[in-house]
């Protein structure tokens, strides 16, 4: 009873608790593996900046209709393709290189955001977009992360091969075929849409947490990139259910506490992975063992 009290309770008598993990779980399905393809092509940080990114659309959005959902998400979107095309543009055009120009954007997408939000909203308001509100998830907002995880994993199985082709040589792919560039497009397109879904879950601060942190955790337990995806969004799950039961049962918030689940998930794996974990290195191994 003391199991079932701690660890079902909370879901099966609270309709928001199983709101928040519907939502939290279905977007860890389609932010890992774009975490895990972030992480293999070294543009981790892009993730980061590009989160950023969407906050002055969604409060222009935030501007016009109030907190309605599909107008905070058309700016998000729009914003973020804008900020990508942009830097993207400069970093062609320019001698700054590209990490250096989504920087510059980053910083000016964030206060301009700020700005706007405080120009209509409450201190209230102003956390929702940094922090989300995983715990008040409606209908509307679950359909939406639903529909985008769908449209993320139809799309990453169409450019899959591109993906991994460019992750191990991007000059041999760019010799080849020319599909490696569009591969690029709707892959930032689907990173993009992920950071929308997160941004109405856990805010801009912490929406490319579930997407990165699961993504590091599979690289410690798997080579190959299939595994390393699955190791990431069990992660992403089991961060989901433990971070809203730690949020439920210590009264913290939930959005942070799912990705400091995960962040002790990760902690766990740099020492017992298999993958280059410190105690794995430690012990010894037979000759030609991996």
């Amino acid at each position: 009873m003391m199991l079932y009290d701690a660890f079902i309770s909370p879901f099966a008598e609270f309709e928001f608790m199983r709101r928040a993990l519907v939502g939290a779980c279905t977007l860890a399905v389609g932010a890992a593996p774009i975490g895990v393809f972030l992480m293999l092509r070294r543009m981790s940080l892009v993730g980061d900046a590009m989160a950023h990114a969407i906050l002055p659309g969604a409060a222009v959005g935030f501007l016009l209709s109030g907190l309605n959902i599909f107008a905070m998400t058309a700016g998000g979107l729009v914003a973020g393709f804008v900020v990508a095309v942009l830097a993207g543009l400069v970093a062609r055009n320019t001698e700054l290189k590209e990490d250096a120009s989504l920087a510059v954007f980053f910083l000016i997408s964030l206060a301009l955001g700020v700005t706007i939000v405080s120009m209509r909203g409450t201190n209230i308001d102003l956390l929702h977009f940094l922090f989300g509100s995983v715990l008040a998830l409606d209908n509307q907002t679950l359909i939406l992360i639903a529909v985008n995880t769908t449209v993320t994993l139809f799309a990453l199985a169409l450019v899959f091969r591109p993906l991994v082709i460019e992750c191990v040589d991007p000059n041999y792919l760019r010799s080849v075929s020319g599909i490696g560039a569009y591969a690029h497009l709707v892959f930032m397109a689907l990173v993009v849409v992920n950071l929308v879904s997160g941004f109405h879950a856990l805010g801009t601060l912490l929406a490319v947490g579930i997407m990165m942190v699961p993504a590091a955790i599979g690289r410690f337990w798997a080579r190959d990139i299939t595994t390393m995806i699955a190791v990431a969004i069990t992660s992403g799950l089991v961060a989901s259910y433990a971070g809203l039961l730690l949020s439920f049962h210590a009264s913290v918030p939930a959005g942070p506490s799912v990705i400091l689940v995960a962040a002790v998930l990760y902690a766990l794996s740099v020492l017992f992975g298999r993958v280059g974990g410190l105690i794995h290195q430690i012990i010894p191994r037979r000759h030609l063992e991996a």
